[in-house]
């Protein structure tokens, strides 16, 4: 039992840093290039590159985070509205969403994961 709360506190930990790190590299990608990221995104992604490449990748992640949202919520509109926002803004979302879950559901990771789906 101890094990198992000091492993969720480190995933929340992992979770709780990776959106401030995003959130302050964020900051300076907007404040360096402005807020003309699809635009970057799309052009990468038509370059056929690795770093289009990347971001198509990354798309993908996005997209999938987001079905998994909504599955896992019913598809109910507040599971599509999570969904939505997280797959614009990614894990500044996803990370501080699996954090409220794993509160919610008081570290149960089955219950994390399958939500509505819950036997």
């Amino acid at each position: 039992m101890k094990n198992q709360r000091h492993n969720q506190f480190i995933l929340k930990a992992i979770l709780l840093t990776q959106t401030i790190l995003l959130l302050g590299y964020t900051a300076f990608a907007v404040r360096n290039e402005g807020w003309g990221f699809l635009q970057i995104a799309v052009s990468n992604i038509g370059s056929l590159t690795w770093s289009g490449q990347f971001t198509l990748d990354f798309a993908c992640y996005l997209l999938l985070s987001g079905i998994w949202i909504m599955w896992r919520g019913g598809f109910q509109s507040k599971s599509v509205f999570i969904a939505i926002v997280a797959m614009i803004l990614g894990i500044v979302v996803f990370a501080p969403y699996m954090v409220y879950l794993l509160v919610q559901e008081k570290g149960d990771l089955k219950k994390v994961l399958l939500g509505e789906h819950m036997a």
